[in-house]
């Protein structure tokens, strides 16, 4: 028991640590999810609204907390949800993955790459 209580606590500290803060710098790329479990254990459709945090940022209290990201270049910006890591985001931890539908609410996907700016609500 004091074992859950401790990591329930580590787990709120964690997105506390994150919550109020606005990355910059970071670069939007988008996924199809192919009927395969994210990180946090759920199969998404590719329309929906998710998006995979940084490898090294991602922790499981992450999951299900929802992000705005905006593109900096047009100021399009969409709320999604935390589903999945991005090992692929390795080179800048600012940067993250979006599904198919959270991409398309700040850019097209002939774009492939946008700047980004992000904020967990």
């Amino acid at each position: 028991m004091f074992n859950f209580i401790s990591l329930a606590i580590v787990a709120i500290a964690a997105v506390s640590s994150v919550s109020a803060q606005t990355y910059t710098g970071g670069e939007a790329t988008y996924y199809f999810q192919n009927g395969v479990a994210g990180a946090c254990g759920q199969v998404n459709p590719d329309s929906a609204l998710i998006v995979a945090v940084q490898a090294q940022r991602f922790n499981t209290g992450l999951c299900g907390h929802q992000v705005q990201v905006t593109n900096t270049n047009t100021g399009a910006s969409v709320v999604a949800t935390v589903a999945d890591e991005c090992p692929g985001c390795q080179n800048n931890p600012n940067s993250l993955d979006l599904s198919v539908g959270a991409f398309e609410q700040i850019a097209t996907l002939d774009e492939g790459v946008v700047p980004i700016s992000y904020t967990y609500l």
